[in-house]
């Protein structure tokens, strides 16, 4: 029988679930997180080695493919006009929600170690808007350094449509054939994506468990009623709004890519099944979504931007700390940037927190409350997260006037 790949995945997810759990009542934990995780651990590695360049050559051919710098600008405005929107809206819920909810109220949770890592990296944050423009590009490659890979692609992509011919004709071609390799290339790997995603479940379930969820359950229930009604609500009544999107089609289409970033939480290993999904089963053309995914997957954080809202709140209830209105103002502001500074990798979100619990005068002990539980939080808000991106991506191309649409009313 031959499944779709997005079966597959679930089926995958389910098998890890099941294979966690059974590994904690037969005690069998340790084959789980020492030789099963491997399977996981190679499947992101693999994800990973392909990211760079496939956002260096989606970036740089959709660029240059656009054309005009009219066209460049008034994509890059609408792109972040919605991501600034959908964060604003993800954090508002976030806030409304932790204020009705008072999950931290009466928390009997006892206080964890102060995290010593978290501040050092979180003091970064300030260098964030410099470390945008790369004083090395290929150096930046090397690390990883997903923000200033973007902003020197963008910058190529832009001065080859200014450079003269024959030399930008070739240049197009050639980083657009890169790019159709890259994409073969992730089509590949996608091939072991349920193999991928049944390993890294049991090895976060084996690791966990069911019994860390009981003392924080107020406070995760908060985050998922929180990322439910953005995920369900509000981005669906965008799509409908603005795009005239169908938004089950839409999810039917990007359902692989969702699972995947459920399982592996980073929004940057989930990229190149994103693209995919976008570009094969919405419709959406290489331009639009070569420029608005990768650009989406490093700075549009709705999911984080809510927990990290909501996790303030939630700590500063613990302590019994009233924060007022104009405290909670500066919670949604720094949330908002926190978001955008926040790397699209597993737990940055927790680094960004800190910001947050500096900003409103919090103790920054209350991270190590909700370390319990933030990864299987952080899988969850990364797939609204892609959710969010893939939306973006759909409405983004509708408004460009996209005829090939396979998601439009």
């Amino acid at each position: 029988m031959n499944l779709q790949i997005h079966w597959k995945i679930f089926f995958g997810l389910c098998l890890g679930f099941i294979l966690g759990i059974l590994s904690r009542i037969f005690g069998f934990q340790e084959i789980v997180l020492n030789y099963v995780s491997v399977i996981g651990t190679v499947f992101l590695r693999a994800l990973r080695m392909i990211i760079v360049p496939l956002i260096v050559s989606s970036i740089i051919s959709s660029v240059a493919g656009i054309g005009s710098a009219e066209r460049f600008g008034r994509l890059s405005l609408k792109a972040l006009f919605y991501y600034v929107i959908t964060s604003l809206l993800a954090i508002v819920t976030g806030l409304t929600l932790a204020n009705v909810i008072k999950p931290g109220v009466g928390a009997q949770l006892g206080l964890g170690a102060q995290p010593v890592e978290l501040p050092a990296d979180a003091a970064k944050f300030g260098d964030i808007l410099l470390g945008i423009i790369p004083t090395n590009p290929l150096a930046s490659m090397v690390k990883g350094e997903i923000v200033p890979v973007i902003f020197f692609s963008l910058l190529f992509g832009f001065f080859i449509t200014r450079a003269s011919d024959p030399y930008k004709d070739q240049l197009r071609k050639f980083f657009q054939g890169v790019f159709e390799v890259m994409m073969l290339f992730t089509q590949f790997i996608i091939r072991f994506t349920p193999l991928g995603v049944f390993a890294l479940l049991a090895e976060v379930t084996a690791k966990n468990g069911p019994g860390v969820f009981i003392p924080l359950g107020s406070y995760m229930l908060t985050v998922v009623i929180g990322l439910m009604i953005h995920a369900c609500i509000t981005l669906p009544a965008l799509l409908l709004l603005t795009g005239g999107i169908k938004p089950f089609a839409l999810f039917k289409a990007v359902t692989s890519a969702l699972m995947t970033a459920f399982s592996t939480a980073s929004s940057s290993a989930t990229l190149p099944l994103t693209i995919d999904s976008v570009r094969k089963n919405a419709g959406v053309s290489c331009d639009v979504s070569g420029f608005v995914l990768p650009l989406g997957a490093t700075i549009n954080m709705d999911g984080t931007a809510l927990y990290e809202c909501v996790a303030a709140i939630f700590i500063a209830q613990a302590y019994g700390i009233e924060l007022s209105l104009v405290q909670q103002i500066t919670v949604v502001v720094t949330a908002l940037l926190a978001s955008v500074g926040a790397a699209a990798v597993p737990m940055a979100g927790l680094v960004m927190i800190v910001i947050i619990l500096r900003a409103v005068g919090l103790p920054l002990e209350g991270v190590g409350l909700i370390l319990a539980v933030d990864r299987i939080l952080d899988m969850m808000r990364t797939s609204v997260n892609v959710w969010s991106d893939t939306c973006g991506a759909v409405i983004i191309a509708r408004s460009e006037g996209e005829k090939n649409l396979k998601v439009k009313r």
